[in-house]
């Protein structure tokens, strides 16, 4: 009853709320909030953009198989080169194929025999670059079956790498889900130790309210109002430092890396652009802090009042 009596009293405007808002640990609650907001944030949107890529990563991988020609004792290579684009180019699903040249299969083998090295007095192995129109209407079977005709032909379609490219990805996003899991773990015992703080700070208030005959669950609604607020703030502000954040790497990566470093971060992470689904991501960490904040402040409330009651 005496719930309805206070919620049908009128305010005056400047009127102090029944939780004061400077003695629920404001500033140093709000703070830790919007660290863990941020983590959170960050940890989400380096999912969003590792997941991305790969898709990306095995989208590009799957449009193209390779064919190899090894040298053979007695086999022209280039007549095998030939005929083995040819032989791709009439499967059905092939977008185009072209043999790369001496130069470039050189360029492959620079990261493992380092560059500046006369190549052209030794035989290696040269490729055939397909294209697929469509992979899933491609008769890669059939291109395999052809190639058996040509010499020291074999056909790679990426299958192991991309395996292992999907593996890869599945275990960085798993391991973000599992840090996400973590924060959410310890922004929770901070707001339980935070509320416990401010329930014996204000024990003379929870008194008063209790003599007058305002119920647990009353009293735990006040408290649960007063850091729902806190959880928006710093879950608002987390967001928002965190979309920054992506902004500032995304702008470094591009501009002040060198070409080289630049395009292995890019290979991990793109261009760090989050794009719709992502900025929606981290835009979802604040109602989610929010809603935990205050959840866990009620449950704590209710806890503290019937173990002191």
């Amino acid at each position: 009853m005496i719930e309805r009596i206070l919620a049908l009293l009128p305010r005056r405007v400047g009127a102090a709320p029944i939780v004061p808002e400077k003695s629920v640990a404001g500033r140093t609650l709000l703070l830790m909030i919007t660290i863990m907001g941020f983590l959170s944030a960050v940890t989400l949107g380096g999912v969003v953009l590792v997941q991305k890529s790969a898709i990306a990563w095995s989208a590009d991988v799957g449009r193209e198989v390779t064919i190899q020609i090894r040298p053979v004792e007695g086999e022209v290579m280039e007549s095998n080169l030939r005929t083995a684009v040819s032989l791709a180019q009439a499967t059905p699903g092939v977008a185009s194929a072209r043999a790369l040249t001496l130069q470039e299969s050189e360029k492959l083998l620079e990261p493992w025999l380092g560059a500046g090295l006369d190549l052209t007095a030794i035989e290696i192995p040269r490729l055939v670059v397909v294209q697929l129109a469509d992979p899933q209407d491609a008769d890669i079977a059939g291109l395999e079956r052809n190639l058996a005709a040509v010499t020291g032909a074999s056909l790679d379609t990426h299958a192991v790498w991309r395996q292992q490219l999907n593996t890869m990805a599945g275990t960085i996003v798993l391991s973000g889900l599992l840090v996400l899991l973590l924060i959410g773990a310890a922004t929770v015992l901070a707001i339980i130790f935070a509320t416990r703080g401010a329930m014996a700070t204000n024990r003379e208030i929870v008194d008063v309210l209790h003599y007058i005959g305002a119920s647990n669950k009353f009293i735990a609604g006040e408290f649960q109002g007063r850091f729902l607020s806190i959880g928006l703030q710093g879950g608002l502000l987390g967001a928002v430092a965190a979309l920054l954040f992506f902004v500032l790497v995304g702008t470094a990566a591009g501009n002040m890396l060198s070409s080289e470093a630049g395009t292995q971060v890019g290979v991990l992470f793109g261009r760090f652009a989050l794009g719709l689904d992502g900025m929606i991501s981290i835009a979802a960490v604040i109602p989610v802090i929010a809603a935990l904040t205050a959840i866990t402040s009620r449950h704590t409330v209710r806890r503290y009042l019937a173990q002191t009651s």
